[in-house]
């Protein structure tokens, strides 16, 4: 794989459910893929990019969780070795970084500034109804249909 390659959704997807057995952490990647692929589409940038990024940026969060916010070990750390292990170009590693903010890895690129700003408006659940706000409008504005996109990946993974 060269550098601007990046592995199938497919593969994608297949380590993500490798590394992830929570259904709550998995539908969090998918909605994060869901809504990078919405403004790749608005950006008019590579969708399958970042839609990728999205979709991989927590796989390592259950086997390393990272409670004490190293910024070298663990959660996104000790995923991103692996992902490098496997061939990912190194802006998707550079933006899975950056959206942890104890890594200290600057956001440069357009792609890593949405994923940390996606990333923080999918977690969304009842205890934080201003970010479940926030992710309601961000589909309706990007005419995002989360609902369908989760009935389509279930298909698929």
């Amino acid at each position: 794989m060269t550098t601007n390659e990046i592995p199938s959704r497919a593969d994608t997807l297949a380590l993500m459910h490798e590394y992830t057995a929570s259904e709550s952490l998995r539908k969090h990647m998918l909605a994060v893929e869901g809504a990078m692929r919405a403004y790749a589409q608005k950006f008019d940038e590579d969708e399958e990019r970042w839609g990728i990024t999205g979709l991989i940026h927590d796989f390592d969060y259950e086997r390393f969780p990272n409670n004490a916010h190293s910024p070298t070990e663990e959660h996104p750390s000790e995923g991103v070795r692996l992902l490098r292990s496997k061939g990912y170009p190194e802006e998707i590693l550079q933006a899975i970084l950056g959206h942890a903010q104890y890594t200290n890895t600057p956001r440069e690129s357009k792609m890593a500034k949405t994923l940390f700003a996606v990333d923080e408006l999918t977690v969304a659940d009842e205890r934080k109804p201003d970010r479940l706000f926030h992710a309601i409008v961000l589909c309706a504005r990007f005419k995002f249909d989360p609902s369908r996109a989760l009935r389509e990946n279930s298909r698929t993974g």
